[in-house]
């Protein structure tokens, strides 16, 4: 019997080779695109997830009141987390982790790691990252001692065992000792580093106060509660553990600290505090969703094809039923047809992903997977999805195609009904409701990329090379050197470039009533030349300069948003203001116009801009258009001859800037690929409608062709009813793709408006391709011969 039921289903779907085809590439299609995304979001989800005290593990943050502003801080007081530890029972251990740019070198060899942390000595016992050689323990207690990762370690020592050997670290060349090797971590990690470097270098060593600085943001802290602990009675202690330990220090400095706990398992998708890693769990929601919809679409094919191909298979079910089959068997044979075409889908499906999958990961900007084989229940959930595809599409058809009656079907009296053809028209309506909410939202996310390639600026970032050089006492000898290059226009020294990150300042600069106004402002270090290469606009007052020698030591440069923040009306009114900031005091001598030295995510800040020649670590090198090759290698022989101990390190301004919206590209590009995808599938499914009702209506077109209807006419009449139901779709998903794509636009502080010729395109755009879909069969059977359809009848 099983035989037999697979002999038929064999021949079925043989002998309508294109509906077959149609319906497995479909499938196929969808089954691909829908898992991939499926495993981009399940990697997205599993972030942190394998560290085995996750529950209990938190992230300590600061919100900071001051007289002008509330600070959303990722990082603690350098003496919160120690204290934390000693004062509160149910917190087990506290590490901070505070990122590093190092020179590291070994003999000859010389690198600027840029991905190297310090940590507290508990990191290994707090985290379950894994350590190949040295004890969890005690790898990390003494000063100077590092942990590379097994990458790292062969970079500096092959194949020879690193631990006890030394490297020289810093620009001074300190000893440190290689007390452990770690596995790399893992990419679902909102930690990373290659290089871990022992805190008690700076507590012991370095910078013995740092234990007791209160006012000193610069660490992530973590800490690990018992289990069964309440984080809410927790936290409900700090502002007497605050008070305690930093009450004066707070009221004296007019900064208000609140300190919070974020759970470590939601870091990365939820917090908005930055400091993460990038993920966001909108594009989670949205990744999700796209997914299901094009299962959907895929599975509503299937239904379609399968309904409207009823009436062929009427006689065949009134035969069966006569011969003494029952309801329940003409059903498991239809169910069975329906898994058969599921399994071939996903044997191509399997093979599909495996090609597809590197360039997946590629795209996507990180490994979401090894191959589909390196986890074995990747391939039970293929199999599981396919089954289910197969079950749940199969069932409707089967229902309808078992209840025929077979007194009517063999008399030829059998209409498909206004119930079947109510379904399939849905159904098509739900496919291009997808489809046009996926172009919308394609057409948003391209503008707004596009928007924020071509966003004003407010500096100068063309042909900028920027040179790391870590603050050292040759950087303006090799200043002026580099200055000599006749393909070299101007130099500048820095202590950051835009989008380069930037410190903060506890500041206090005399407002409009006339008192000085406590604020925690961004600084940025500069030279006489860093505003006239990035042509920064001056507002008020002037640039720094070399004919005030005052200027290096008793000016300040404020920008638009600090003018606005201290409540002068007019730039102007802010000139001559006094400022105290970081033992320093002056004059306010300029306003700049606003510029983004920020990512365009956030809005701009108030900035403040003073020079201060120990701390420009970089040095940014306006270059001519040509033979800039040439010119980087005659910059380099200088670094070689003015910092041989440094490696040559530099970056172009533009790349730099540009890399702050590589996650967004990714999405865009990802949703652009799959939305692609599931417009293709619904194509498809259209396509098999519209090749079966031309069949269905072969004798009519014949007839109408005979007393004279032209071919546009047959078009026009073949294509009319389903242009309506992409119609009806456009209304439907009109205000759900502006919703969608409002709320996505959200987490950008500079953004374009949805405009309504959006809509208008993205409508037009359905109706074209339907246009184009159903006129291929309209068109082919208009111009058939129509003898050869009425003599079929």
């Amino acid at each position: 019997m099983i035989r037999n039921y697979f002999k038929i289903a064999w021949r079925n779907l043989w002998r309508r080779r294109g509906f077959t085809f149609i319906n497995i590439t479909g499938l196929s299609i969808g089954m691909t695109a829908s898992f991939l995304m499926l495993l981009y979001v399940s990697f997205e989800l599993s972030y942190d997830n394998f560290h085995n005290k996750m529950d209990n593990i938190y992230r300590v943050v600061a919100d900071i009141k001051t007289p002008s502003d509330n600070i959303e801080a990722n990082i603690t007081a350098w003496a919160v987390p120690p204290n934390l530890e000693k004062d509160f029972p149910e917190i087990t251990s506290a590490v901070r982790i505070n990122d590093l740019n190092m020179i590291v070198r070994k003999g000859d060899l010389k690198f600027k790691e840029t991905n190297a942390i310090a940590v507290d000595s508990s990191f290994f016992s707090v985290f379950d990252f894994e350590l190949l050689q040295g004890n969890p323990k005690e790898v990390l207690k003494k000063q100077f001692s590092i942990v590379l990762s097994e990458t790292t370690a062969k970079k500096y020592f092959g194949d020879q065992n690193p631990i006890g050997k030394s490297l020289k670290i810093t620009e001074e060349g300190f000893n440190s000792t290689v007390t452990g090797v770690m596995k790399d971590f893992p990419e679902n990690s909102h930690i990373q580093a290659d290089i871990i470097l022992s805190l008690t270098t700076f507590t012991q060593h370095l910078d013995k106060e740092l234990d007791t600085r209160w006012g000193s943001y610069d660490a992530a802290a973590y800490i690990l509660v018992n289990p069964n602990t309440n984080t809410d009675q927790l936290t409900a202690k700090f502002p007497a553990f605050l008070e305690k330990h930093s009450g004066e220090f707070m009221k004296q400095s007019k900064m208000f600290v609140t300190l919070n706990l974020e759970p470590l398992k939601s870091l990365y998708l939820e917090s908005t505090r930055g400091g993460t890693g990038g993920g966001s769990m909108t594009n989670v929601y949205i990744f999700s969703i796209i997914a299901i919809f094009i299962l959907l679409i895929a599975s509503i094919n299937f239904i379609n094809l399968t309904t409207a191909r009823s009436v062929e298979r009427a006689k065949e079910v009134g035969i069966r039923k006569v011969m003494g089959a029952e309801k329940q068997q003409l059903s498991l044979q239809f169910i069975g047809e329906s898994i058969i075409t599921c399994l071939i889908a996903f044997f191509i499906t399997t093979l599909l992903i495996i090609i597809i999958l590197p360039f997946f990961n590629e795209i996507a900007g990180k490994v979401i997977s090894d191959g589909l084989f390196s986890n074995y229940s990747n391939i039970f959930k293929l199999f599981g999805i396919s089954l289910a595809i197969g079950i749940f599409a199969g069932i409707y058809p089967s229902i309808v195609l078992s209840s025929f009656k077979p007194i009517q079907v063999l008399k030829g009296n059998f209409s498909t009904g206004g119930k079947g053809v109510l379904l399939r028209k849905s159904l098509v309506i739900v496919q291009f409701t997808i489809s046009i909410i996926l172009i919308t939202g394609t057409i948003i996310i391209y503008n707004q990329m596009e928007y924020m390639r071509n966003q004003e600026l407010g500096f100068n970032k063309d042909r900028l090379l920027i040179l790391e050089a870590e603050s050292s006492t040759s950087q303006l000898s090799l200043k002026n050197a580099i200055d000599n290059i006749p393909g070299v226009k101007f130099t500048s020294l820095g202590s950051s470039v835009p989008g380069g990150g930037n410190s903060s300042a506890y500041s206090e600069i005399e407002n409009k009533a006339g008192d000085l106004q406590i604020a925690n402002l961004d600084l940025y270090f500069v030279d006489h030349d860093y505003i006239p290469q990035f042509d920064l606009e001056i507002l008020a007052g002037r640039a720094f300069s070399k004919d005030f020698a005052s200027d290096s030591t008793k000016a300040m440069i404020i920008n638009e948003e600090a003018v606005k923040l201290l409540g002068y009306s007019n730039p102007k009114n802010a000139i001559g203001a006094k400022f105290k900031q970081w033992g320093r005091e002056g004059q306010v001598i300029g306003v700049v116009k606003n510029f983004h030295f920020n990512s365009l995510h956030d809005n701009i800040g108030p900035l403040t801009m003073r020079m201060e020649t120990n701390r420009n670590d970089l040095i940014s090198v306006k270059l001519a258009s040509n033979n800039m090759k040439q010119t980087i290698a005659e910059i380099e022989k200088l670094w070689e001859s003015f910092l041989p101990e440094q490696p040559f390190d530099y970056f172009f301004l533009d790349d730099s800037f540009n890399e702050q919206y590589e996650n967004e590209e990714r999405f865009g590009n990802l949703f652009l690929y799959f939305a692609s995808l599931a417009i293709l599938i619904s194509c498809l499914g259209l396509l098999g409608l519209a090749a079966y009702s031309t069949l269905q209506r072969r004798r009519e077109i014949g007839i109408r062709k005979v007393i004279g209807a032209s071919v546009s006419e047959i078009v026009n009449l073949l294509s009319k009813d389903f242009l309506k139901l992409v119609m009806i779709a456009f209304a439907i998903a009109s205000p759900i793709a502006w919703y969608v794509m409002y709320n996505w636009l959200q987490d950008f502080a500079f953004r374009i408006d949805i405009q309504w010729w959006m809509f208008l395109l993205s409508g037009g755009s359905a109706i074209l391709i339907a246009i184009l879909t159903v006129s291929f069969h309209a068109v082919k059977a208009s111009l058939s011969n129509p003898v050869k359809s009425l003599r079929t009848e």
